[in-house]
């Protein structure tokens, strides 16, 4: 078992049978969820602030007295407007940060007794929590090496029914498919992001914005990364003749598409453009976080502690509002 935080004596499982023996009671899952919230700090309302409340307890919510208002744990988080208990929620998310090649919404639906509709939902949320919203320093530096490359993400025509093969593969290549891209600092973390091509603005862009100058860069022999050597150390490799020259490869990155394709190949099957950047931060929140000494537990914490202060409504991710579609 793991505890929480100096803060609180509440002990976190460490198996996913532990987890749902620990989510299984209300009380435990609701002290939690509290204790994750306010750090041990007094309640305070998510609306307006105040620390004037009354809790109902039979109801496990508040009642402001500043704003008049009723809150729950829920208010101002991923979980927000959503019936489904905690001890479902918490589930979920323990499922997906854990399993290494993500885990199907039909699964998560049949796991947990609900609908695949709202499992799918549910498992789009705890993406948005997954994702890291601000990075706080570049990549790169001194001694430092560094990997960018692209893929393409989208269905083999090998495998298609001849009527949708039809439908959806208008060309030969990578017409039709979705891009990513990513870079790796060796040793250290991956930044991925779904770009809307491969050409020299779109790649250099992030490259620039997240890669420290004057930093050891490695890429293939993509005509995009010209131009980028009087900036940093760059160095390709020509993937025609080689994969390895000395310290000069892609193989790390390499590596970590490898691993997101299996996951959407074997377990997500198909996934549609629009929601190409939500399985990017489920596979590099996992990525990242794969070395934790606390293990599924902390990746658990981790994925928990950023539920606060993000929402994601149906109608967002279905694209039906797209005024606050980009969070």
């Amino acid at each position: 078992m793991y505890a929480l935080s100096m803060k609180t004596h509440i002990q976190l499982p460490k198996t996913l049978q532990e987890a749902v023996a620990f989510f299984s009671n209300p009380q435990r899952t609701f002290d939690y969820a509290v204790a994750l919230r306010w750090q041990g700090k007094k309640v305070t309302c998510p609306r307006c602030g105040s620390t004037e409340h009354s809790f109902i307890s039979t109801r496990r919510i508040w009642f402001c007295k500043g704003c008049k208002k009723q809150f729950t744990v829920k208010v101002g988080t991923i979980f927000e407007d959503s019936a489904l208990g905690m001890d479902k929620w918490m589930t979920a998310v323990w499922l997906i940060v854990n399993c290494k090649n993500g885990i199907s919404s039909h699964e998560v639906g049949r796991a947990l007794g609900v609908t695949q509709k709202s499992a799918w939902f549910m498992l789009h949320r705890i993406r948005l929590a997954m994702k890291t919203s601000a990075f706080l320093s570049k990549l790169g530096g001194e001694g430092k090496e560094i990997e960018a490359d692209e893929t393409f993400i989208g269905g083999a025509a090998r495998f298609m029914h001849k009527a949708k093969r039809e439908l959806v593969i208008t060309a030969r290549g990578s017409k039709d498919k979705a891009a990513a891209f990513g870079i790796l600092e060796r040793g250290g973390e991956v930044r991925t992001f779904a770009v809307p091509n491969r050409r020299k603005r779109s790649l250099q862009t992030e490259i620039r914005r997240h890669v420290t100058p004057n930093s050891f860069l490695c890429t293939d022999a993509l005509l995009s990364y010209w131009g980028l050597r009087p900036d940093y150390a760059h160095e390709v490799i020509d993937h025609a003749r080689s994969y390895v020259r000395g310290r000069v490869h892609t193989n790390g990155l390499e590596n970590f598409w490898s691993l997101l394709k299996r996951g959407i190949k074997g377990t997500y099957v198909s996934i549609e453009p629009f929601h190409l950047s939500r399985y990017l931060d489920e596979a590099t929140f996992r990525y990242n976080n794969r070395r934790l000494p606390m293990g599924d537990a902390g990746r658990f914490v981790i994925a928990m502690s950023h539920v606060f202060g993000r929402r994601l409504t149906y109608a967002q991710l279905t694209g039906k509002d797209t005024d606050s579609l980009h969070q």
